[in-house]
């Protein structure tokens, strides 16, 4: 009986909804055999990939200290550009455009002709200032002869006041003489009374040679007074004149420097107007404004040698130098600077333009705005 206990307990058995199950049971103690894992894993599957990265990692890590130690002996910046003192070429005086003489972009030298303005009505200015010297020059001249010809007469009323004086001593002496006589009783008193009179005539004679000098002298001070308004007039007419000339050559707009034509308005026929500009002249003295951040400032001193790159050319490298550091950031001296002291205040860091010359003028055209990148030696 136990026999078939047993062969019924091996019998398949049907679950509850009447599916025979006849699945063994699996040995819970049997369990595959795991590998090596983590580093030790992956260096046993894959040691030359593990020895690849690790070298990539040294190499990374050499390569970075290397590049820091090579670049904290420079400071660099792309907020940097050519610039240049362009020239603004406007006329100094009125009229109509007769001439143009350049054309957009071309090169000029110091003292060439640019434009030319209508010149009659400067030429008749300059001569008709011609005429009022000549004019001024022989009123002057008048004044010069009326004052030696009263000179003349001051001369001939000098010699007659000295002939009027003698005159008059020796009648005095006569009528000393005779008035003593008819004291004494030995003189006739007609004698003595014409020699009197004789003696008052003399003084008065004198009196009038004494007043026409002085009525000479003081003509000489009117001639003298008249030839200093003539004189201020003939300088006035040259000052006119001065003038005259300098807006006739300001008929002529020439280059002040050496550089290239740009933004040419000009044209023949059109009406100039003094301070209208008419073209502009882009200097080919050129240097770079850079903008650093005021802590690359720290190590940075004039002199120091620059590597300017200019972006239109490729990159193309020019040698240069630290020509100077503004004496304050570029927002000191805005339009609307920044007011810090009121409000909540937000740390931004400053920029602060910084002047690089080159060493040789450069073989290229640049102009003002182009971007560069310079970078300064700071340590050697």
């Amino acid at each position: 009986m136990q026999k078939d206990a047993d062969v019924r307990s091996e019998k398949p058995q049907a679950d509850p909804e009447g599916r025979r199950t006849d699945r063994k049971p699996q040995d819970t103690d049997q369990t595959p055999e795991k590998g090596p894992t983590g580093v030790k894993g992956a260096f046993r599957k894959h040691p030359i990939a593990m020895i690849v990265c690790l070298g990539l990692i040294v190499v990374g890590i050499i390569a970075g200290i290397a590049w820091y130690l090579h670049a904290r002996h420079y400071e660099s910046t792309d907020d940097a550009f050519i610039d240049g003192r362009s020239v603004l070429v406007s006329p100094q005086v009125s009229g109509s455009i007769v001439s143009v003489n350049v054309t957009d972009n071309q090169i000029v030298k110091t003292g060439d002709l640019l434009a030319t303005i209508d010149a009659r009505n400067y030429q008749a200015a300059v001569d008709q200032a011609d005429a009022q010297i000549r004019q001024n020059e022989a009123t002057v001249k008048n004044v010069e002869a009326q004052i030696a010809g009263q000179k003349a007469q001051v001369d001939q009323a000098t010699q007659q006041v000295t002939e009027a004086a003698s005159a008059l001593k020796f009648a005095t002496d006569e009528n000393t003489r005779y008035q003593d006589l008819v004291q004494k009783g030995a003189g006739t008193v007609q004698r003595a009374q014409q020699a009197s009179s004789d003696f008052n005539g003399k003084q008065a004679a004198l009196d009038a040679a004494n007043a026409a000098k002085v009525a000479a002298e003081r003509q000489i001070d009117v001639l003298n007074a008249q030839k200093v308004g003539a004189a201020a007039q003939l300088d006035q007419s040259r000052a006119q004149k001065d003038r005259a000339d300098a807006d006739l050559q300001r008929t002529e707009l020439r280059a002040t420097v050496d550089g290239r034509v740009t933004k040419l308005t000009a044209a023949v026929g059109a009406l100039a107007a003094p301070g209208q500009a008419i073209m502009i002249v882009v200097p080919l003295d050129i240097w770079v404004t850079a903008n650093f951040k005021e802590s690359q400032l720290a190590d940075m001193r004039v002199g120091q040698p620059v590597d300017i790159r200019i972006d239109a050319f490729g990159g193309r490298s020019f040698p240069g130098q630290v020509n100077s550091v503004q004496a304050g950031s570029g927002t000191a001296f805005s339009l609307l600077p920044a007011e810090n002291a009121t409000g909540n205040y937000v740390k931004v860091v400053q920029r602060v333009p910084v002047k690089i010359t080159f060493n040789q003028r450069p073989d290229i055209e640049l102009g003002p705005g182009m971007s560069v990148v310079p970078t300064v030696t700071v340590r050697p």
